[in-house]
């Protein structure tokens, strides 16, 4: 059970293999894309349409009929990944030995729909995936295996999203072969310790300039592609522009005020420190240098982006 793109590499090792036997996947239904909005199959449909296993799309996989296709086929095994459903119990409870899920984060940190982009967000220098029993409470089963990786310096959420989907695949299969051997050492989560991931919203990308350097520049790098770090420029002109890359300088002012306006693109004072807005995309039009913007654009030292 799968639909994104973290899904793909873990459906392939599970093809590939000859122990495996790969006897339906399920995923999201087409939906409407790009600007004609015509109808497009999810990553995960589309990797497998070609592969000669049974495909049900579907919006519900809790729903009658559709268990009643999933009981017929007496599955061993359901394996989760990227699959943007919750699942309930009469679902739980068909395969014969377990439901697991394949996480994008060392949990009990970052259980939810954004582990990846909330670990850039918020500054950590280290994630992982977690391969975990699946049960009612979200991100919550005991973990089969986890395994850790460094968030380097200019990791992107589209970066880093393959590195972890290919580590996903590696441990799934070491995670089936310990179900297959009855040989699992699972390891119940602290709650103590949890920390939530919730879906991104638009107004996440809304710069507060009152924030750190640091702290924008990290969500810029965790909110791409979507939502994407974003402000009025200057303030009340209703001009949105979106920040597609920085970089920090040591420069002081009020929280927002442009600092300098050269040729190196303008210089944004925050809460601590400065940005220098190295590459920006006003709205309506392609991205360019922050250089580039200001030769379109009038604005000067003093003036307040919001």
């Amino acid at each position: 059970m799968g639909a994104g793109e973290l899904a793909c590499p873990a459906l392939r090792v599970l093809l590939d293999r000859p122990l495996d036997e790969v006897v339906a996947v399920v995923t999201q239904p087409d939906r409407p894309s790009g600007r004609r909005r015509h109808l497009k199959a999810c990553p995960v449909k589309a990797f497998v349409q070609e592969k000669g296993v049974p495909v049900i799309d579907t919006p519900n996989a809790g729903a009658p009929e559709v268990l009643e296709r999933l009981a017929a086929l007496e599955p061993d095994m359901i394996v989760v990944a990227d699959f943007g459903q919750f699942l309930k119990k009469p679902v739980l409870d068909l395969p014969a030995k377990a439901c697991i899920n394949i996480h994008p984060s060392l949990l009990p940190k970052y259980r939810g729909a954004a582990p990846i982009q909330w670990a850039i967000a918020n500054g950590d220098t280290e994630t992982g995936v977690s391969v975990l029993y699946v049960t009612q409470k979200m991100d919550a089963g005991d973990i089969i295996v986890q395994e850790k990786v460094p968030i380097h310096d200019d990791a992107t959420a589209p970066t880093l999203e393959p590195l972890l989907a290919e580590l996903g695949a590696t441990l799934l299969v070491r995670a089936v072969e310990d179900i297959r051997t009855d040989s699992v050492k699972a390891v119940p989560q602290d709650e103590a310790q949890v920390v939530l991931a919730p879906k991104l919203t638009k107004e996440d990308g809304r710069i507060d300039w009152s924030m750190a350097a640091e702290s924008i520049q990290n969500r810029v790098r965790g909110f791409v592609p979507w939502p994407g770090m974003f402000c009025e420029a200057p303030a009340g002109s209703g001009h949105i522009l979106k920040i597609v890359a920085v970089r920090i300088e040591d420069a002081d002012g009020q929280p927002g005020d442009l600092i300098e306006c050269g040729h190196n693109g303008p210089l944004v004072a925050c809460g601590e420190k400065a940005l220098r807005l190295v590459k920006v995309q006003p709205e309506g039009k392609t991205a360019m240098s922050g250089e580039a913007y200001l030769c379109g654009h009038r604005m000067g030292e003093g003036d307040r982006l919001a």
